[in-house]
């Protein structure tokens, strides 16, 4: 028998199930439970717990020589959703220890592992990087230092908890929710910060500005666009930095919602071994409204057990807080979010850099039209189908297009150029999907948003008058229809972006922003906050780990990647094609990257455009498709359109 069938055996006699669990999954992952008319052979834990019942006395005893079992209270726990977090928060414990242990006498003595410097090291550096903006020279930045000295004594004066930090657009909010984070850290004796942020593209951009302040020896980046590798590290620090990223063993921990919310719902090692670390932390979760619909009650409960049983402190930061209370007061009874920087803090219309104007339906010609009469504009879109018919419509000099179809670092070349000629006062106008939402830094004079929910329309008037250079009423952020029927997706949203269009004039107000969010989630309906039925998984069947992570997926990846070997992805590919598939290898082909739909790829490679390597690797191999302006082209060789 396994001696982790066996130590969970053992455990069982204790009645420690919790303990039994962990021990059993610690080298396959945490099991599903199953039920009591499982066979021996059933990989559940039924199933090996009958195996190890089978087993003749006295034939794995001897351990009991050496080791005596103490006996340990069994924590009282409110139903099996608390039981089950708590097994896999001891699940952690044990697989990091584990994995240390087996490091260390790999490697004949104990690896550098954590480090960095204590919080209150990092604080007085942050004091030190802000000191020199007071006092205020401008009336903007008197609102933003108002709001930093505000985070500061909030750190201080709350204890660990639940908190609302909600600031408008410019008020400064990454370096103040640093600035109560490691204040609150300090205070409370907390042992790291940890920034969740649902895109990569403002997780580059906050991790810089943390590493300007704190150090990079603090600050751990952890997502698919950051390259470390263990063996092939020349350089102790970036060792160091990789092996943290297994057990997030640092002071600043910077990640990706998908990252953190999957190792909570997780039940393999490799992910879950970083969860105990999450316990007396401050956890800020930026951009808060972009916690996901389809998963916002599990996620809510997520956050709501490091709360109450783990001394996390969570603080949902955002310039347009979601309306999530009463699902908070169903995991939190009795503990009510505390709003760090209260509306009197502040003066909102200092932060107030844009007019919004209402459009009728336009065509694309007409809106091609609208968009020739401005020097300098953006024009977000729904789709990468649409932006290309816009941009296809526009003058070649000035022009440029933004979406998914353009590999990554072919975005961020042509991001570069857009910021250049913004600076020197050249003809721009972008045509872009939602992707330049995503906190991009761009200040353009006008933005035209097609038709969305309020918080897209939001984070879009975001790239206008970015830098309050100019006066609210000359920046316009115009709201128009299309001509093209909005994605199924945003129907809701696009639903609910209206009620508010016709019930408030001040569409950037908190009452506009609480109301379109409480009826977006009415919209929604309770089933649609936790389409994969996760909680009552959790609550129906005995521990179901394995099923749970099974279905626990933010984004359902329905998409298929193909390689475009241009530039540097040329190099990469050719490794590629001649058998490595090292992870370094793939997270550097990801820069060179296009997702498609599975009906777009069958497309391309019927029309023998793609090169399909024996793993099923896709490369494309018509580089004439590759259109050095817009990306991957919408139509194929074989006339077939390919993308929605």
């Amino acid at each position: 028998m396994d001696h982790a069938t066996a130590g969970a055996a053992e455990c069982c006699k204790l009645g420690q199930i919790c303990s039994a669990f962990a021990v059993a999954g610690h080298h396959g992952g945490l099991p599903d439970g199953g039920g009591l008319g499982d066979g021996p052979d059933e990989p559940t834990f039924h199933g090996r717990m009958k195996k190890a019942a089978m087993v003749k006395p006295g034939v794995y005893e001897a351990w009991q020589k050496e080791i005596q079992l103490p006996f340990i209270s069994r924590p009282a726990f409110s139903g099996p959703l608390d039981e089950m977090f708590f097994t896999r928060m001891l699940y952690s414990c044990l697989v990091d220890a584990d994995f240390l242990d087996t490091e260390t006498f790999m490697a004949g003595a104990e690896q550098e592992r954590g480090g960095g410097d204590q919080i209150e090291v990092l604080e007085d550096r942050l004091r030190n990087h802000i000191s020199g903006w007071f006092p205020p020279r401008t009336e903007l930045n008197r609102e933003r230092c108002a709001v930093l000295k505000r985070c500061m004594e909030q750190g201080e004066a709350q204890t660990p908890g639940l908190f609302t930090l909600t600031i408008p657009t410019g008020g400064g909010k990454t370096v103040a929710s640093l600035a109560f984070a490691l204040r609150h850290a300090r205070i409370h004796g907390l042992r790291r910060i940890i920034y969740v942020i649902p895109y990569t593209s403002i997780i580059e951009q906050n991790a810089q500005v943390f590493r300007d302040i704190l150090g990079d020896e603090n600050v751990l980046e952890h997502h698919s666009g950051v390259l470390y590798d263990i063996e092939n590290e020349a350089r102790p620090e970036n060792a160091r930095l990789a092996r943290a990223t297994e057990n997030w063993d640092m002071p600043v921990v910077v990640t990706t919602a998908v990252q953190f919310f999957e190792s909570l719902f997780a039940n393999r090692s490799s992910q879950c071994r970083k969860l105990h670390n999450l316990a007396k932390s401050v956890i800020i979760f930026d951009e808060a409204q972009m916690l996901p619909i389809p998963y916002l009650r599990p996620c809510v409960f997520a956050v709501a057990q490091l709360v109450e049983h783990y001394g996390t402190s969570a603080v949902l930061c955002t310039a347009t807080q979601p309306a999530l209370d009463g699902i908070f007061r169903e995991f939190l009874p009795g503990r009510s979010a505390a709003e760090i920087c209260p509306p009197e803090v502040f003066h909102r219309e200092i932060f107030r850099r844009v007019e919004f104007r209402r459009e009728e339906r336009l065509s694309w010609e007409a809106l091609a039209k609208q968009l020739h009469a401005q020097r300098q504009v953006l024009c977000i879109v729904n789709s990468r189908k649409s932006a290309q018919a816009v941009f296809a419509l526009l003058d070649a000099e000035g022009a440029f297009h933004l979406s998914t179809l353009m590999c990554p670092v072919h975005r961020k070349a042509m991001l570069e150029k857009i910021r250049a000629r913004l600076r020197e006062g050249l003809p721009c106008r972008v045509v872009s999907t939602s992707l330049i939402e995503a906190g991009v830094d761009v200040d353009f004079p006008a933005v035209f948003r097609e038709e969305a929910g309020l918080d897209s329309i939001l984070q879009a008037a975001g790239r206008c008058n970015r830098e309050g250079r100019r006066p609210a009423e000359e920046s316009i952020v115009t709201i128009f229809q299309s001509e093209a029927a909005p994605p199924s997706l945003l129907e809701i949203p696009i639903g609910a972006g209206r009620a508010v269009l016709k019930r408030c004039d001040q569409l950037d107000s908190p009452e506009a922003i609480r109301y379109y969010f409480q009826e977006l989630l009415s919209l929604k309906g309770p089933e649609a906050l936790d389409s994969k039925h996760i909680l009552a998984m959790m609550e129906r069947e005995p521990m179901p780990f394995r099923k749970v992570s099974g279905e626990f997926h933010l984004i359902d990846n329905e998409t298929k990647t193909v390689y475009i070997p241009l530039d540097r992805g040329e190099e990469l590919v050719r490794q590629l094609r001649a058998g490595e598939r090292s992870r370094k290898l793939f997270r550097e082909l990801g820069q060179y990257s296009v997702s498609i739909y599975p009906h777009h790829f069958q497309a391309l490679d019927m029309a023998g455009d793609l090169e399909i390597l024996e793993d099923g690797t896709a490369v494309l191999n018509n580089l004439a498709l590759y259109d050095n302006n817009t990306g991957l082209s919408l139509t194929s060789n074989s006339g077939k359109g390919l993308f929605i």
